[in-house]
């Protein structure tokens, strides 16, 4: 399917949407239990049985919509639905906490094994986006690979040494506000290394 520019707004709320409904609904059913089939689930296991389905229909809207997904949306829609389906399913919200940590853990590894043979990765998705030269390239590669791996070690330490309210709020603000200063911080980087395009 041929790719497609639909407006900036529309594309953030579907990106975004789902994290902060599921945000508003674990606020609104964290102190909840509810009984289906006998079971009692947490509001946790609720709302994450809710954010699933959600996440999968916006993702294919944007699809429909733009006619492309980066491998990383892909891959988040994947651990999603294994790992918050295996939360409800067992009843047992661990498996979604460690979803982050199984998607930076992903990308990073990723990134890591083309350092190692000596390419970035990274260019081969971002570079009609980032025009930068080689050097820059391997630069910002092997930054974001780092950072990858920071933040599922952040995770890690936050969803098993604190309470679940932490851990949302910490998915929700903390993580992607990591990512855009992380981001905001390769402003020197882009600007020693960038390629004026023509």
């Amino acid at each position: 399917m041929e790719r497609r520019k639909i407006n900036p707004l529309l594309k953030m709320v579907l990106e975004v949407g789902p994290v902060v409904l599921f945000f508003a609904g674990y606020l609104a059913l964290k102190d909840s239990t509810y009984t289906i089939g006998g079971t009692d689930y947490s509001g946790f296991i609720v709302v994450t049985g809710a954010f699933i389905p959600l996440l999968v229909i916006t993702t294919l809207i944007l699809w429909r919509l733009t006619g492309h997904l980066s491998k990383m949306q892909v891959a988040t829609v994947v651990l999603a639905v294994v790992f918050g389906g295996l939360s409800v399913w067992l009843n047992d919200e661990r498996f979604f906490k460690i979803k982050p940590t199984l998607i930076y853990l992903l990308f990073g590894t990723i990134l890591g094994v083309g350092l190692l043979r000596g390419q970035s990765y990274l260019r081969l998705v971002l570079e009609e986006a980032i025009p930068l030269r080689e050097e820059g390239w391997m630069i910002l590669t092997r930054r974001i690979c780092a950072f990858f791996f920071a933040l599922a070690l952040a995770n890690e330490v936050v969803w098993r040494m604190f309470s679940t309210e932490v851990w949302v709020s910490f998915k929700t603000f903390g993580l992607t506000a990591a990512l855009f200063l992380f981001f905001m911080g390769q402003g020197k980087l882009l600007q020693t290394y960038g390629i004026e395009k023509k």
